[in-house]
């Protein structure tokens, strides 16, 4: 059994706290943030996740997981440190590391013994270099430590099944005891483990999200042609992912990605490029490509209702997507601020992230209200649009949200409704990445 102390309760910090008490490790889970540590010690999850609330009950049930804000306490229980702290983009996009820093400050000032610092916050090469620098002039020299680079690899909405069934563990270490440390914590899972050196694994994280993001990036161009030549993309990106060495995951065409890491992750990997004095355009355009997914939405309406302006828009899914109630960098908050903006009166409606979207768009007044169920997002309005893809979407009686609507539009952000079954119920439909005078399925 490791003493771990994991610092920052977001989502990585979460969700590793709660999986390594799950394999029988003595967890400390400490945050600044005192009313968050109190829902987490009641067993209440601060954000949605599933399974996450199974688990946090199981975890302080078994006492195998405990929460605190003091973060000196922490250190000095604990053998090994993660570091799970925000990194929101900063100027230029670059990555504000504030965070990382002031941790690695209180480390410094409580080294009681041998301790392995281990990064799990998505940081540029070379942050694991500055956090060493950062203890040792902060006091740390005497003691021993390393500090090695550990990068998660969880998708929200998975990320518990992530964690204890991973594709890959990276191991990013340059001593020989970090190195053996880790392997221990590791043991038990049976997935190929990578151990590189520190700056390497911290390169691995943000070269994999960069690359995930260029595919959605790439797959919303290719619709984009598809809708002027005829073609379907949905049958395009299957033809694509038969093919072994490209694959079909995230070649799904749509509104584009969101949330806490693909955005902030493809600018930051592009400023360092650029700092670095190396041609970051390839990763500008996939940033460019992404913004431009709502104007193309906007369009869609526009084409259908020509203007916006007094128009009631019914939009569901306000999550970045399914399974999560993460609005961070949300296509549908995105159109909703837009579709506000153009005068447009626009009705909300998603299963898990009502609380986070009217927290975040209680500026926008009279021009937004939030229902309390689909059916009620759509009446009376003049067209409806799809920007998550929750599976009670679909499963929605079209037949009677054709009643409840003023004018039977429906735009298909994400590709889920078959677009001929909608168009025989009456509907005016448009999809992304089929031109729709040449429905081939």
């Amino acid at each position: 059994m490791a003493r771990l102390c994991v610092v920052g309760m977001g989502y990585v910090g979460l969700v590793t706290a709660l999986c390594f008490a799950k394999l029988g490790n003595d967890v400390i889970g400490m945050d600044k943030d005192t009313e968050k540590l109190k829902l987490l010690s009641e067993g209440s999850p601060t954000f949605y996740e599933p399974g996450l609330d199974e688990l946090l009950r199981d975890g302080l049930d078994k006492s195998m997981l405990s929460f605190t804000n003091d973060l000196n306490w922490s250190i000095d229980q604990s053998d090994i440190i993660f570091i799970c702290v925000g990194t929101p983009p900063g100027e230029n996009g670059q990555p504000d590391l504030s965070q990382v820093e002031e941790v690695a400050r209180s480390i410094a000032g409580n080294l009681n013994s041998y301790k392995l610092i281990v990064e799990k916050s998505t940081v540029p090469a070379g942050t694991a270099e500055r956090v060493k620098q950062t203890i040792k002039l902060s006091g740390g020299e005497d003691v021993l430590f390393d500090v090695a680079s550990n990068p998660e690899f969880l998708r929200e909405g998975s990320a518990i099944a992530d964690f204890l069934c991973p594709d890959r563990i990276v191991l990013g270490v340059d001593t020989r005891r970090a190195r053996i440390m880790l392997k221990e914590l590791y043991r038990d899972f049976d997935c190929p483990v990578l151990i590189t050196d520190v700056a390497t694994a911290e390169l691995i994280k943000h070269a994999s999200n960069a690359f995930l993001a260029t595919k959605i990036s790439f797959a919303n161009l290719v619709a984009d042609i598809c809708e002027k030549v005829g073609a379907n993309i949905n049958l395009v990106v299957d033809g694509l992912g038969f093919d072994r060495r490209i694959g079909r995951e995230f070649l799904n065409a749509g509104t584009g990605y969101g949330g806490s890491c693909f955005p902030k992750d493809v600018k930051a990997f592009a400023a360092m490029a650029g700092a670095l004095g190396i041609n970051n355009t390839l990763l500008k355009e996939v940033d460019r490509i992404n913004e431009d997914r709502i104007c193309s939405i906007v369009k869609k309406i526009e084409d259908a209702l020509w203007i916006c302006k007094n128009k009631r828009i019914a939009l569901l899914g306000l999550a970045f997507k399914c399974n999560t109630d993460d609005i961070r960098e949300s296509p549908g908050i995105k159109l909703v601020r837009e579709l506000v903006r153009k005068g447009s009166i626009v009705a909300c409606y998603d299963p898990k992230a009502m609380d986070n979207a009217k927290s975040e768009l209680k500026s926008l007044g009279d021009g937004l209200s939030f229902a309390e169920t689909p059916y009620i997002a759509v009446n009376e309005a003049d067209a409806l649009v799809l920007m998550t893809e929750w599976p009670e979407f679909v499963q929605l009686d079209y037949s009677r949200v054709k009643k409840l609507m003023r004018t039977p539009v429906i735009i298909d952000g994400r590709n889920m409704l078959q677009a001929i079954e909608i168009e025989k119920l009456g509907f005016w439909y448009s999809g992304i990445g089929c031109h729709r005078e040449n429905r081939k399925s």
